[in-house]
């Protein structure tokens, strides 16, 4: 019986979304088709039917991660306006619920450090998503994306140094810094 297109999109989706969940947990290299496959309720065998290598799987995680922080950024950007979703962001990003649970936040953070070891292979997706970031949380006037990338940067910064410092008061001296370095 042959699986109908819809059937194919909907096991994808479903693969993408836990690749995208474990890699923000884990990074790239401790991620292996076998346990991402398991996460998904799927068997090893039906990986490639939906992706040539690991690194094409990657490259669509690292677009769906940043694809679900955009469609949250824009969706509040609709309902409360540019300003109050850039608020929105930053407190959402720089929260102990983005610390305790990465699976879900930013792809930055969350293995921005692997992809960058390998920059053939996912520099195109990790760019693109990045610049979608910085487009969002500052616009395309020259003033405001330089604010914008500072702003990135403070933030994966200080979620970097809060979860490497495990529940020390460290942890949440990086957060409140990064709160009040904000642009």
């Amino acid at each position: 019986m042959r699986t109908s297109r819809e059937a194919t999109a909907i096991t994808k989706r479903r693969i993408l979304d836990a690749a995208a969940r474990m890699l923000r947990e884990r990074g790239i290299e401790a991620t292996s088709i076998a346990d991402l496959m398991q996460a998904a309720g799927m068997k090893h065998g039906g990986f490639y039917k939906h992706f040539e290598s690991k690194e094409d799987l990657v490259r669509q995680a690292i677009a769906s991660a940043f694809g679900e922080r955009i469609a949250a950024f824009d969706a509040r950007k609709e309902k409360e306006g540019e300003e109050a979703a850039i608020q929105a962001y930053v407190e959402t990003y720089l929260s102990p619920a983005h610390v305790d649970h990465p699976g879900h936040g930013c792809p930055v953070a969350g293995f921005g450090a692997d992809a960058g070891r390998d920059r053939e292979a996912y520099a195109g997706a990790f760019v693109a998503g990045m610049e979608a970031l910085v487009e969002r949380l500052g616009g395309t006037s020259p003033d405001r994306r330089e604010d914008a990338i500072r702003r990135l940067c403070l933030m994966v910064g200080a979620m970097i140094v809060a979860r490497a410092s495990g529940h020390s008061p460290l942890r949440e001296e990086a957060i409140r810094a990064a709160n009040d370095g904000m642009p």
